[in-house]
């Protein structure tokens, strides 16, 4: 598609970056529009970014690290240099998740309560994201049975492989995921919530359970499997999002129906 959008001078302007910037900028104005309802001002939302975005890197190369930890242990200098690719998503979701957790038990906040906005507000950057990821050519689909249905990549600068063939668009897939997950917790969120976390969970379900899927026509197979080739590691790691979500989703509603 299109990795480098436009130059101004000598600077280059990346697809998938600006699209990043898109998502937390659409992240930033979800909850300070809501930060009455949330008790939150913008010292807060900031710091909830920050921590975000350090969850994000963190978690992103530590999981990536772990898919094939003798190859980037030999070339550390491509690994730790490549700040714009080699990031995994769960990795990136559950470091997070476990930094915001310390962070909002030291300030005496809801945890799960607030983690249903600011579910929103990440599937924002979630869903960008993987626009971005259609534009710089990661995270591509394989070689599509039926060209009608594949999306043809020939910028050589495009990480999609190979080029001049169509490809499934599995970005795409996963972004229509995310937007869907997002409008339907909008939609639950203005008629009530049931509980805390249930826009959470339900987000955790939603993406696992499409991930599971489309990470059967994923076409860059350096990502890594388990189980002699069975499953990759995302849908690995999806099966497990999905009980833990499954499980939180039952205990949150049964102890609020507990407490009436």
């Amino acid at each position: 598609m299109k990795p480098e959008l436009f130059h101004i001078g000598g600077l280059t302007i990346y697809g998938y970056g600006f699209c990043i910037l898109v998502g937390v900028l659409a992240a930033f104005c979800y909850l300070y529009l809501n930060r009455v309802r949330l008790g939150m001002d913008v010292d807060s939302i900031s710091t909830v970014i920050l921590i975000c975005f350090v969850g994000v890197f963190i978690g992103g190369k530590v999981f990536y690290f772990m898919e094939d930890p003798a190859g980037h242990w030999r070339n550390m200098d491509v690994f730790l240099g490549d700040l714009g690719n080699g990031f995994v998503f769960y990795g990136s979701f559950l470091v997070t998740l476990l930094l915001l957790w310390v962070w909002m038990r030291k300030m005496g906040w809801d945890f799960w309560d607030k983690m249903d906005d600011i579910g929103i507000a990440g599937a924002f950057v979630h869903g960008f994201g993987k626009l971005g990821c259609f534009l710089a050519g990661c995270c591509h689909g394989v070689v599509c049975l039926n060209s009608t249905y594949g999306v043809v990549f020939n910028d050589p600068k495009s990480h999609a492989e190979p080029l001049g063939e169509a490809l499934y668009p599995v970005q795409l897939w996963d972004a229509g995921i995310v937007f869907f997950s997002i409008a339907m917790m909008l939609l639950m969120q203005k008629r009530g919530k049931l509980f805390g976390g249930q826009l959470f969970f339900f987000y955790a379900l939603i993406y696992g359970v499409g991930r599971f899927f489309t990470e059967g026509y994923r076409g860059d197979v350096s990502r890594g499997f388990v189980f002699d080739g069975l499953l990759s590691h995302s849908q690995f790691i999806a099966i497990l999002v999905v009980a833990f979500s499954s499980v939180g989703y039952w205990y949150l509603g049964r102890r609020q129906k507990k407490q009436l």
